[in-house]
Formats: structure tokens, sequence, C-alpha cells
């Protein structure tokens, strides 16, 4: 079994790590963009022709399903990407509204992503479908997932964000980029215990295991 896994950055490792896990024996192949990261700030046109170029290696390896673990490039271009590669399987990677609109007793809930994904058409779906009698707040994260890219997660100013958060009454906390998966405990022990720190590794990797077992 060959799994390819392809991020704008590095926040597809984690996908990975838990993927290693859960599919032992599996081969999984890991491949970025750090060149033109990050996608978040970049057009719709744009992330789909980088996100088609990127996966082209994935496609050439027979992988028997390629995840995108990109919640922008997922957003944007997945769409695209099964209309252009017809025989591929993708598994994409999309904020956790769903899941967060289930568990909230406060009806508020905080989706922590890049300005492409909350201003993609998908994103906007997903609200429209999960959230309409839900509050949903989306602090100001645009330069979390290159601060993490480039080492520098400990100027991630995580606490000014969680204590906003908290003073709204928020008691989920999506994280949809996959980069912020890197800080989630340390966003875990900002939050404390009432709130529900989402993301989406575990199911992600249930749904390759579906889907290719």
């Amino acid at each position: 079994m060959r799994v390819g896994v392809f991020d704008s950055g590095i926040g597809g490792e984690a996908i990975a790590t838990t993927l290693r896990q859960l599919l032992l024996g599996a081969e999984i192949i890991t491949i970025n963009d750090h060149k033109h990261m990050p996608y978040g700030d970049r057009k719709p046109d744009e992330i789909i022709q980088l996100t088609k170029n990127s996966i082209i290696p994935l496609i050439k390896m027979d992988c028997d399903a390629i995840i995108i673990a990109c919640n922008t490039a997922t957003t944007v271009a997945i769409t695209s990407l099964r209309q252009t590669f017809p025989n591929e399987n993708f598994i994409g990677i999309e904020p956790m509204i769903k899941p967060a609109s289930k568990i909230t007793k406060t009806n508020r809930i905080a989706v922590c992503a890049t300005p492409g994904t909350l201003k993609s058409e998908k994103y906007y779906e997903l609200k429209n479908i999960w959230a309409k009698n839900i509050t949903v707040i989306e602090p100001d994260c645009s330069k979390w997932a290159e601060l993490i890219e480039n080492g520098k997660s400990e100027e991630v100013d995580i606490n000014t964000v969680v204590k906003m958060l908290l003073n709204k009454n928020v008691d989920v906390i999506v994280l949809g980029c996959t980069h912020f998966h890197w800080i989630k405990d340390r966003i875990i022990k900002a939050a404390g215990h009432s709130v529900k720190v989402l993301e989406p590794s575990d199911a992600i990797a249930s749904r390759t295991k579906s889907l290719i077992i």
C-alpha cells in the first residue's frame, strides 16, 4: 500500500506521522511546496495550479490514495483535482465545523485557519450547512503558518488569541490548518480543560484505511 501526502509545507508531516501509526506496513510518501508557502495568501487559480504541479510526482508513483493535507488546497483545489485526475483517490482535509457544531455547548466555536481557507467557497458552504445557528469566530492567524514553517513557532502569540476566544465563551477550537497541529499542545494548555481542540489527523487516517484496505 502506498499513500501520498501533499501539503504546502511541513504541516503534512503531522498527518503522515498519524498514518504511519495506524497504517502499519504502508509506504507513506510526503511532498510539500515550501518554495511557494504559504498558500493562504494566494489567489484561487494560483493555488489550484500550484497544487496540481506539486502532486504530479505522487501520481507518477501510483499511489493508492493521495491526501491533500492542506486545508487551503483542499477547500480551493480538490474539485479541480478530481476533474483533472479522475482515476486518483484524493482525500481532502477541511475545517471540522460539522463535529464542532455537534459538541459545542455554548454555540460559539472558533476556526483558526489561513485567509485562503476562510475565503473559500467550500468553507462558506460548511458554515452554511453546519453552523447556521452557531457563532463562528475567526481569529487572525494569518502569520501562524509561515512562522511555524520557518521554525519560529514560539513567536506565535497563542495566549492572546486564546484569551480572546475564552472571553467570547468559545468552547471548541477548530484547527483549520495542518501547520497548527505542531502547536496543538500549546493551544490545549492555554485553553484549559473546558475547551475542546479539534484537528483531523485521526479522522483522515481512518478514512484512508477504509478507502484502500
